[in-house]
Formats: structure tokens, sequence, C-alpha cells
């Protein structure tokens, strides 16, 4: 195998949760290209298709999927989806649904906490649980990816449920990847800095997300690109001997106070 056909995902499938919007929409996009075929998994079933038709005018395969992180018998379905119409299950799994927040956590709701909690991490869990129940009944080697945050591994103000949120992810990924790696699956995540999407854009583009790009060593926001090259890694056979990881991609904000 050639340096090059280690990246190679033809073959492969993929699924992306959160892929209506943001990164989860990029990441599809990049999997596609790459000769996977994607399932894409969000609530909003009309932007799926939307999506879908794009990557198959481009020679790509793309199955659109309804999925409610939130909701066990969502992912139950949707997995049941899956099975009835791939010949088997996805041999990769980027664990992408995610909420944000600004407040501060005493003005922080039981409502607005539950749902941060209940997408970004239980969700997480959710739907890595079902990818590898599904594996392991094929009896097939995969990789799922957790989509964690910098915010995970230093403070960050006004993102008490979010930060502890993606703490949990980060951590899961490591307590998953030991049970489950003596069956062929790995399990990595990805810790992002600031990238602009529409979660954050708007904060970003204030004075406060100005003050913030200039404690950024690269003083730039990410662009959406750049994440490529950590996720082909995890998702292709280059990372083969790679579990329990977690990856920055943040500008080496993370040296800096956020």
């Amino acid at each position: 195998m050639t340096f090059t056909d280690a990246f190679n995902l033809t073959g492969k499938r993929a699924l992306v949760t959160g892929a209506s919007s943001g990164l989860g929409d990029h990441f599809a996009r990049l999997l596609a290209e790459q000769g996977a075929e994607v399932v894409l998994a969000a609530r909003r079933l009309e932007k799926l298709e939307s999506l879908a038709e794009e990557i198959r005018a481009k020679g790509g395969k793309a199955l659109p999927v309804a999925m409610d992180v939130t909701k066990a018998d969502s992912v139950q379905a949707a997995f049941e989806v899956i099975a009835s119409v791939l010949d088997g299950p996805c041999d990769i799994v980027v664990n992408n649904s995610g909420v944000g927040q600004a407040s501060w956590y005493q003005d922080t709701t039981e409502e607005e906490w539950q749902g941060i909690i209940d997408t970004n991490m239980t969700g997480v869990w959710r739907v890595a649980k079902a990818a590898t129940k599904a594996l392991l009944d094929a009896g097939k080697p995969g990789s799922i990816i957790n989509i964690a945050s910098i915010t995970a591994l230093q403070p960050a103000l006004m993102n008490v449920g979010y930060a502890g949120s993606k703490a949990a992810v980060d951590h899961m990924t490591r307590v998953m990847a030991v049970e489950i790696c003596r069956y062929g699956i790995r399990v990595n995540a990805i810790a992002p800095g600031y990238f602009k999407t529409a979660i954050n854009d708007e904060y970003l583009d204030s004075e406060h997300g100005d003050i913030m790009r200039k404690r950024i060593p690269m003083r730039r926001f990410g662009e959406h690109k750049e994440l490529d090259g950590a996720l082909m890694l995890l998702a292709s056979d280059a990372g083969a001997y790679m579990t329990g990881e977690t990856i920055r991609v943040d500008g080496g904000h993370i040296l800096m106070p956020l």
C-alpha cells in the first residue's frame, strides 16, 4: 500500500451526524470526495436531501437519514434505515452533532443545560453505541471520530455546559477506545479551536470575537478545510494504529488563555 493509498476511502461507508450545516456539511462533502459513500444524518431532512443531490451530482454516493441524537428511538430508526438500504454497516462514524452555549453558569436554565448535555454528550454516546453494535454484528472493524473542542481542555467563559459536555466527549473517547479496541474498532476525537459556523459566527464577528482572534497565536480563526487532514488521518487506514487520541486543530489557541 502506498502512502496515498492509505488515505483512499473508496469502498468505505461514512456516517456524519449534524450533516445539515456547518462542519458536518463540510465533513460529508470531504468524505464523499475521497471516495466514501456517505450517510447524512440530522433532524432537517430537507437540507440533507439537498446536500445529497449535490454530492450525487459530483459522482458521489449519499443517503440522507433523519436522526435526532437526543432521542433513542430516532437514532434506532435511523440505523434501521441504514441497515435496510446499505449492504453493510458504516465503517466510519463522525459524531459531529452539537449545540453551543453563551451564558454564565449561574444564569443557565435547567432546560438549556439539559439540551446541551442531551446533544453533546448523551447523543455522542448514543450514536457511538449504535454504530459499534452494527459493526460488531457484521464482524467488521471501523473508525469512530468524536468531535470535541478545545474548551474541553481549558476553561472558557460562559460555556460551562458546552465545555463540560465536550470534556466528557474527550474522556469518553479514551474509555470507548480501550473497551472496543480488541474488536478492531478505533475511537478517536478531534478538538477544533474556533471555526466559523452557524452556531458562533455572530459572536466571532463581534468586538469580543475580535479580541479572542488576537489571542490566537496565528491571529485568525480556522477555515473548515484546515480540519481535513485530521479527519482523513483518523478516518482512513493511514491512522490504523491510532486509538484513544484527541487531535487539536486550533492555530495554537490552547497554548494561550482562552
